[in-house]
């Protein structure tokens, strides 16, 4: 009812949804991922957590795997979906209507890394990347860590969401 009542004042512009893709390997998701995800519901109606699929990559979880850890995360969020993508981020943002990608940063290097592909990103498209800094208690987290600590047989659940689980 209130949708259609604003449509009135605005009838030349269509109220859209604001989908944001958070791409990524999540080889495994960490509480940082989490932390950007938890956080990214807030701003946008839907974020897809997009699994890119990289052949020359080494992954030490499957694709089905990391999906499912992710799926098991947010499995009472309806903001949230997971994907699978191949491809340039800009063209599957295209395919799923996102106009928006959401990154986390850490610290100043991934500052510097990041905002490269946003600036070739709007170069290509018009799809803006929205950045949000991780919370200070997960900024020293990132998943090729999280995987050592798993090669040494480390406590890694401190790292991680509940779901990750190691066999």
């Amino acid at each position: 009812m209130l949708l259609k009542q604003i449509k009135k004042f605005l009838p030349s512009q269509e109220v859209t949804m604001k989908r944001a893709l958070f791409p990524g390997s999540f080889d495994p998701i960490t509480l940082g991922h989490y932390d950007i995800i938890k956080r990214g519901i807030k701003l946008f109606d839907e974020v897809v957590v997009a699994i890119g699929i990289n052949a020359e990559k080494n992954y030490m979880f499957s694709l089905e795997e990391r999906k499912a850890f992710i799926e098991k995360s947010f499995e009472n969020e309806p903001k949230v979906k997971v994907v699978t993508y191949k491809g340039l981020t800009i063209d599957f943002c295209r395919e799923i209507d996102a106009q928006f990608i959401l990154r986390g940063l850490r610290n100043p290097a991934d500052f510097e890394f990041e905002k490269a592909i946003a600036h070739t990103n709007r170069r290509l498209s018009k799809i803006e990347t929205v950045f949000l800094l991780t919370a200070a208690d997960t900024s020293y987290i990132s998943s090729s860590i999280v995987r050592d600590v798993i090669r040494n047989n480390g406590d890694y659940t401190v790292l991680v969401p509940k779901t990750v689980v190691v066999k």
